[in-house]
């Protein structure tokens, strides 16, 4: 897991496969102003999501993780609270692993919450169960990006 300021995103490139790729498209176009919509820069291997998210109440967001995809979080424009806890830990599974949408969902409680600010960026690899999107009462742009785990 990562978390860091957008300003810092070159430190890691080396570790974090078509990080680079994402954040020259990031620094290229006005995502905060862009209609929500899924992009696919490089095929299945880099998709990006621009949300306009409705925060929720922690008791009502879900720990999630995958297994393919490095998943990377960013609030543009207001702060949001995410959870983290080691996927290999979690042992109260609510959803079976969907293979088709790459995703397994949790009732384990987050060993850690993360306050992620506007201009921050949260990375959370296959070994990290997450349980994004606690911000109740706040409605904002998030981009979540999917990168093809490729370092094994």
């Amino acid at each position: 897991m990562i978390l860091d300021n957008l300003e810092n995103a070159s430190a890691y490139f080396e570790c974090v496969p078509q990080f680079e790729q994402f954040m020259k498209f990031f620094n290229e176009n006005d995502l905060l102003n862009m209609p929500a919509c899924k992009l696919r820069l490089a095929g299945d291997e880099l998709i990006v999501n621009i949300v306009d998210f409705a925060g929720k109440a922690e008791q009502n967001c879900r720990m999630e993780a995958h297994k393919e995809y490095i998943d990377i979080q960013i609030p543009m424009n207001a702060d949001e609270t995410m959870g983290w806890k080691s996927a290999a830990d979690c042992r109260e599974v609510t959803t079976e692993y969907n293979e088709q949408k790459d995703v397994e969902f949790y009732g384990d409680k987050a060993t850690a919450m993360l306050n992620v600010q506007a201009g921050q960026f949260a990375v959370f690899f296959p070994e990290d169960a997450h349980q994004p999107g606690i911000a109740e009462g706040k409605s904002y742009r998030k981009i979540i990006v999917k990168i093809k785990d490729t370092r094994n």
